[in-house]
C-alpha cells in the first residue's frame, strides 16, 4: 500500500550543525493516527543532554535537530481508538515516543530499556522519519507514550518528565526511599535538586555531597537538605565514612567514586544517573569489603512516570525553573554551559513561539 504523504506543518527552533546554535525551522509532524495525540505545546524544559546533543558530542546527531523532551501542552486532536485522552486534557511527553511493545521489558512497563526505544528527538520513527522535539509548537506521538498532567500541578514544571523521573526512579527502585534511611546526593543541579526534593518527600535524611561550599546555604536553608560535605575536603568525608545508605550521583563530569564508596555503609549503593562522557575508575576492595553497590539508572518506564508525575502533584513538589521565551534559547544554552541557572530553564513556547 503507498504511503501518505499527508502531514501536518509544525515550527521550531533547529540546529543544522554541530555548533549547536539554533534558529527558526518549518517542517512536518504525521497526521493524527488513530492512537495518536496530537497536542499544542505550552512548556519545554531545557535539559543538560541537549547541550549534548546539540554539538553532537555523544557522535550521535542527527541534522537538523528540533531538541526537547520535557514537553507540556494541552490536547487538540485525538485519533479515533485513543482511550486515555480527550480535547482539551493537559499533557507530557518525556525522552520516548516509541518501543517495540513486545520484548521483556515493554512487557515489565520498562520501555525506558527497551532496546528498540525510539527517543523524543534525535531518534528515528521505524518508518525512517527523523523524531522532532518539544522546541516546536506542536507534538503528535502515540498516546502509550504521553502521561496525564494533573490539573493542580503547574505547566511549567515540564523538567519533571526528564529531571523527575531520572532520580524519582532510582530512589524508588533501589529502595533507597524509606523514612529514616540517611542519603546522599552528588551535585546540586537540575537532577541534584530534584533528587534532594524527592528524597525529603520519602521521609529520609538528607546530604548534599559538592565540589561547591558555596552551596551549603542553599542546599539546607531553601531545598531542606540536613547536610553538607565539601567533597575536596578530606576531613569532612572523613568524618561521614559509613553513614549513607545509599547515594544518587547527578555529576556528569570526570570525578572519583572512591570517596563516595567510602561514605557508604554495608550493602550500600551508590546509583549513577550522570552520564560522564569517558569511564570512571571503579576500585573494587572497598566494594567486596562492605558488599556495596555500585549501580545506574535511566529514565524511567510510562507507568512510573505517570506514578511520578501524580506522586509530585499530590505532595506540592515542582522544579525550580527560569522560565524564558524561546529567542532567548541560544543564551539559555550558552548560561547553562556555564552551570548560570537554578536549576532548569523552561521554555515558553505557548507565549512565546511565533513565526515573526
Amino acid at each position: 500500500m503507498e504511503k501518505s504523504h499527508e502531514n501536518v506543518e509544525a515550527f521550531g527552533w533547529a540546529a543544522r550543525d554541530t555548533s549547536g546554535v539554533l534558529s527558526p525551522f518549518n517542517f512536518s509532524r504525521r497526521v493524527t493516527g488513530e492512537k495518536d495525540v496530537q497536542f499544542k505545546v505550552m512548556y519545554c524544559g531545557i535539559c543538560h543532554s541537549d547541550l549534548h546533543q546539540l554539538k553532537n558530542e555523544w557522535s550521535n546527531s542527527i541534522y537538523p535537530m528540533v531538541p526537547g523532551h520535557e514537553v507540556v501542552g494541552v490536547v487538540t486532536e485525538v485519533g479515533s481508538k485513543v482511550e486515555k485522552f480527550k480535547i482539551g486534557d493537559k499533557v507530557g511527553v518525556g525522552c520516548l515516543v516509541g518501543s517495540c511493545r513486545k520484548c521483556e521489558n515493554c512487557d515489565n512497563d520498562l520501555e525506558n530499556y527497551c532496546r528498540d526505544q525510539i527517543m523524543t528527538y534525535n531518534g528515528v520513527y521505524t518508518d525512517g522519519i527523523p523524531t522532532y522535539g518539544g522546541y516546536s509548537d506542536i507534538m503528535v506521538t502515540d498516546e502509550h507514550y504521553v502521561v496525564h498532567w494533573p490539573e493542580n500541578l503547574p505547566m511549567e514544571a515540564a523538567p519533571l518528565l526528564c529531571a523527575g523521573i531520572t532520580t524519582y526512579s532510582p530512589l524508588r527502585y533501589y529502595g533507597l526511599d524509606k523514612p529514616g534511611m540517611h542519603i546522599g546526593v552528588v551535585g546540586l543541579g537540575g537532577l541534584g535538586h530534584m533528587a534532594v526534593k524527592f528524597a525529603k518527600a520519602f521521609g529520609t535524611k538528607v546530604t548534599v555531597i559538592s565540589t561547591s561550599v558555596s552551596k551549603k546555604d542553599e542546599a539546607i536553608d531553601r531545598l531542606g537538605a540536613d547536610s553538607f560535605l565539601v567533597s575536596r575536603d578530606p576531613d569532612q568525608m572523613q568524618g561521614a565514612a559509613g553513614s549513607l545508605d545509599g547515594i544518587i550521583d547527578t555529576v556528569s563530569a570526570i570525578h572519583p567514586l572512591l570517596p563516595l564508596i567510602n561514605l557508604l555503609k554495608t550493602h550500600g549503593k551508590l546509583v549513577m544517573v550522570g552520564a560522564p562522557e569517558k569511564p570512571l575508575e571503579l576500585p573494587v576492595f572497598p566494594l567486596l569489603l562492605g558488599r556495596k553497590l555500585v549501580a545506574g539508572s535511566a529514565i524511567g518506564g510510562m507507568k512510573e512516570t505517570q506514578e511520578m508525575v501524580d506522586f509530585v502533584a499530590k505532595h506540592n513538589i515542582t522544579p525550580d525553573v527560569e522560565v524564558v521565551p524561546m529567542h532567548y534559547v541560544n543564551t539559555a544554552l550558552e548560561r547553562l554551559l556555564k552551570s548560570d541557572v537554578k536549576y532548569r530553564f523552561v521554555l515558553d513556547i505557548g507565549n512565546t513561539l511565533n513565526k515573526n
